[in-house]
């Protein structure tokens, strides 16, 4: 069976999913959402520099709500959940790396229209959605008595390709001040609360486990030169984002998030370490594992400003979700509701029928 997907804005996470829908062997692709005059009414594969692929992309909402497509892999920069209700509403299930990774109390009213349109709400990614929750998870059945679980990104930001983002969003190059009261805290709350519940949850950690959010700044020492702009003195160059469970004032899981920019001139004078970027992931109990995870990141900040292997990663993980998903049973599931999801064998060296 093929899928028909709508690709919901062709950022990088965008671009890179409509290369994966296209090599997909169960996918067509055949509608795209996007957000700039200048990219409406092109071939898609114009747009993500591929081939041509006879699919025009468009500003207008109302006309692919009507498309009749199986899935829309909604990955705009930030969630409109009365857009996304529309979207189920109209018939189509949702991938998307913007939330909904464990589903509770907040979302009864999109749980029920998923359920009354008869589609699925599925959210996935990369970090959070997949090495904070997933990966611990698959590991931890090879251990028993766990007490502890911690999953950490170590990145080089240089390499992440969306200026305005990592300016206005992130607040690198801003104020500490500016910094510890911006936004970004709260957009990745969310996100990352899922994941600890998830892991929570799925080994049986007490449920009442209080989860608490913790920002820490590094600012330059000297100037900085950077993806948008030179970084001045005193203001911020590196952010730790630390998201702690904790049951009876012990910490039983952990996720975190360490981004820099560059390893040099800043106080406190934080360094992603011998083993460079990285993912790491750690689980205490008998035995105990640790696992680094290496590739998801670029060899250079070069390099990841033309093709960012993380972006990618989660581009791939929406695209693949896609055929378990359509195949779910109505309404919001996470990992712990559907079956073990895989990529795809090469072309060249699939099997037949």
């Amino acid at each position: 069976m093929v899928y028909r997907v709508i690709q919901w804005a062709t950022g990088g996470v965008g671009q890179a999913a409509v290369r994966a829908v296209v090599a997909h062997p169960e996918l067509e692709l055949v509608g795209c959402r996007v957000y700039g005059e200048n990219k409406a009414g092109r071939d898609v594969g114009e747009i993500v520099g591929i081939e041509s692929l006879g699919v025009t992309a468009t500003t207008d909402t109302e006309e692919l709500l009507r498309l009749d497509a199986d899935c829309v892999v909604y990955a705009p920069l930030v969630a409109d959940k009365k857009e996304v209700a529309a979207l189920l509403e109209s018939g189509k299930n949702v991938v998307t790396p913007l939330g909904w990774f464990l589903p509770g109390e907040r979302d009864a009213r999109l749980e029920a229209t998923a359920r009354t349109a008869g589609v699925t709400l599925h959210g996935t990614g990369l970090d959070p959605g997949g090495i904070t929750d997933l990966i611990p998870m698959v590991f931890s059945s090879l251990t028993s008595q766990v007490t502890f679980v911690r999953a950490e990104e170590f990145s080089d930001i240089r390499s992440y390709n969306a200026p305005d983002v990592v300016r206005s969003i992130m607040q690198f190059g801003a104020t500490p001040e500016q910094a510890m009261t911006g936004p970004m805290l709260g957009l990745l709350t969310g996100g990352f609360t899922q994941s600890l519940r998830m892991i929570v949850q799925s080994m049986g950690f007490d449920a009442e486990a209080e989860i608490l959010p913790n920002l820490q700044v590094a600012v330059a020492t000297a100037p900085i030169d950077s993806p948008i702009g030179p970084i001045e003195p005193g203001r911020v160059a590196a952010q730790r984002f630390q998201w702690d469970a904790v049951v009876g004032g012990e910490v039983i899981a952990r996720v975190a998030v360490n981004w820099l920019m560059g390893e040099e001139n800043l106080d406190p004078p934080w360094e992603l370490g011998s083993a460079g970027e990285r993912f790491e992931m750690e689980l205490q109990g008998d035995p105990s594992i640790s696992v680094i995870i290496k590739g998801l990141q670029p060899e250079t900040p070069e390099e990841g400003l033309v093709r960012n292997p993380g972006i990618v990663a989660t581009a791939n993980h929406l695209v693949n979700s896609v055929p378990y998903v359509c195949a779910a049973e109505p309404g919001i599931k996470s990992y712990l509701d559907l079956p073990l999801m895989t990529g795809r064998a090469h072309r060249k060296v699939a099997g037949g029928g």
